[in-house]
C-alpha cells in the first residue's frame, strides 16, 4: 500500500464538496490506497492544517488559493484547486489523479 495522504477538499459549505470526497474515497479504495478526503467549507482550513497533507480547493474557489496556501505555510501541505471537469462530473478518480501527480505518484 502507498503512503497514506490526508485531504482536506473544500468548497464554501462543504456541501458540494462532500460529495466528490465520497468520490474520492471510493477511487481510492478501488485501487488499494491509504487515503483519507474529508470535506469541508474554506473557513475551517486553519483548524486542520496540522492534520493535513494536501489541501484540495474547489474550482469556483480558485481565488482563494493564494490565501490558502498563505495558512498552510510552514506546513508541509500540497495545495490545489480541483480539475474544474472532474468536480463538475465528480469524478472521484480524475481527482485521485491529480492529488496524487502532486506528490509525484
Amino acid at each position: 500500500m502507498a503512503v497514506k495522504h490526508n485531504v482536506l477538499l473544500v468548497c464554501g459549505s462543504g456541501a458540494s464538496s462532500g460529495f466528490m470526497a465520497a468520490n474520492i474515497r471510493k477511487a481510492a479504495k478501488k485501487r488499494n490506497l491509504d487515503i483519507t478526503v474529508n470535506a469541508r467549507s474554506e473557513a475551517t482550513v486553519e483548524d486542520y492544517v496540522d492534520e493535513i497533507d494536501a489541501l484540495m480547493i474547489g474550482p469556483h474557489l480558485q481565488s482563494i488559493k493564494g490565501d490558502m496556501e498563505e495558512i498552510c505555510d510552514g506546513h508541509d501541505i500540497k495545495v490545489m484547486v480541483c480539475d474544474r471537469t472532474a468536480y463538475a462530473h465528480l469524478d472521484g478518480d480524475k481527482a485521485l489523479d491529480q492529488i496524487l501527480a502532486a506528490f509525484g505518484e
